[in-house]
């Protein structure tokens, strides 16, 4: 990890417009987990459901999505990037670096926002709370390996990901049996099934199935970039 680009790439981050979604949609989940308390509906099941549908199944993917191509694909498109890989730093360093801003991006506005919704509506009931953290850890990891490797071959990324995450994981995955084994979504719910208590949290994927994908996607997801970025034009973006 290069410190420098860690910092120009926060910087640059949480300087731009797409800021404002990152801290706007745990606000959301925030505001709802509160309303539940509130109204007296934040039994554990529905605790559960809000967790799942809103938590893994919007809120992590989008966060995912905004930091894994953020931190990279506006730079691929306006050419900035080559002013780094001109540096004498190796490509895997600034694409590992990049990788491990988005993880942190994601844990900061999703993992964290996850866990404190959970304590609102619930407190530690059934480990409700550490169960989500650490499913949406594990799957915000996997998202951001996906979503970075995508950056760095397509000027198309945030298409690309809208389109995995809201038309396989939302729709094929739901009524398809076979794709929902190739849906970060359900490898984040098996390992939250693992963390809590609640019988409101299953997958129909299994823990071991789960945890080796989630391991499979994110190391190859990081190792392609960086291997692609080895391949970029010095004089130009693919």
């Amino acid at each position: 990890m290069n410190p420098t680009i860690a910092y120009i790439t926060f910087r640059g981050m949480l300087g731009r417009r797409r800021a404002l979604l990152l801290f706007l949609l745990p606000a959301v989940l925030l505001l709802l987990s509160i309303g539940l308390r509130v109204t007296g509906n934040s039994d554990l099941d529905t605790s559960a459901a809000l967790l799942t549908q809103f938590g893994l199944g919007a809120l992590l993917p989008l966060l995912a999505l905004l930091a894994g191509t953020g931190v990279i694909a506006p730079e691929i498109d306006d050419g900035q990037i080559m002013y780094l890989m001109t540096k004498p730093i190796a490509r895997p360093v600034i694409s590992t670096t990049k990788f491990l801003v988005a993880v942190a991006l994601v844990v900061g506005f999703g993992v964290v926002p996850i866990f404190i919704s959970g304590v609102i509506m619930n407190g530690m009931t059934a480990g409700l709370p550490t169960g989500f953290a650490l499913g949406s850890l594990v799957g915000g990891i996997a998202y951001c390996a996906l979503f970075i490797a995508i950056a760095v071959i397509s000027r198309f990324a945030v298409t690309i990901g809208l389109i995995y995450a809201l038309v396989w994981e939302n729709l094929l995955a739901r009524y398809a049996p076979g794709a929902r084994t190739l849906s970060i979504r359900q490898w984040a719910i098996s390992i939250t099934d693992l963390g809590t208590n609640a019988t409101a949290v299953t997958s129909e994927v299994g823990e071991t199935t789960a945890v080796s994908l989630l391991i499979i996607l994110s190391v190859l997801g990081v190792l392609f970039a960086g291997w692609k970025l080895r391949t970029l034009s010095v004089t130009g973006a693919d």
